[in-house]
């Protein structure tokens, strides 16, 4: 359940704030030799402003590469290149995309708890055939469920805090 909750987070960074971010590139890859790369492996990502990332490539024939990835991935910004690296401005969000981001945030959450439940199912149905093989009695089952179900509830409220401050996070100007 902590790996479903974290797997939550990571999907949440890779989300626009309005802000800088070099975790907006997490899902960027390069086709480099025909293998595709995470582009964290082959450039160093930083933010010199809280309006844009820059990407210093480790080697300088990939700069082309890293642009043409930037560009047909789903990050929505518009790469400039200087010949030495990769600029990325990041524009303000209108109130639009925030709400738009908002609700994909939403849905990256529901699947987060959704991920939670049916860690919950498979463990209630190996303490159900624990208790019809004969290894659980009916009141040890009971509470064991029971345990799963506090464990569950705590992990989904930290989804639902995960939530609310990625929701603060991107609605803030």
């Amino acid at each position: 359940m902590k790996k479903a909750v974290e797997a939550t987070q990571r999907a949440f960074n890779t989300i626009r704030t309005g802000r800088a971010n070099a975790s907006l590139l997490d899902r960027v890859t390069v086709e480099y030799y025909g293998a595709p790369t995470p582009l964290k492996s082959l450039a160093s990502i930083s933010t010199p402003d809280a309006s844009t990332l820059t990407i210093q490539p480790f080697d300088p024939n990939t700069l082309g590469l890293i642009e043409k990835a930037i560009s047909t991935s789903d990050v929505g910004l518009t790469p400039n290149n200087d010949g030495t690296v990769v600029r990325l401005n990041i524009p303000p969000l209108t109130k639009e995309r925030r709400q738009e981001f908002v609700k994909m945030a939403g849905k990256y959450a529901e699947e987060g708890r959704v991920s939670v439940r049916n860690i919950r199912r498979d463990a209630i149905d190996s303490v159900r055939k624990q208790e019809k093989s004969g290894d659980l009695s009916e009141d040890e089952s009971r509470d064991l469920q029971d345990q799963i179900q506090k464990i569950t509830d705590k992990y989904t409220a930290k989804v639902d805090e995960l939530l609310e401050a990625k929701e603060k996070d991107i609605m803030t100007v």
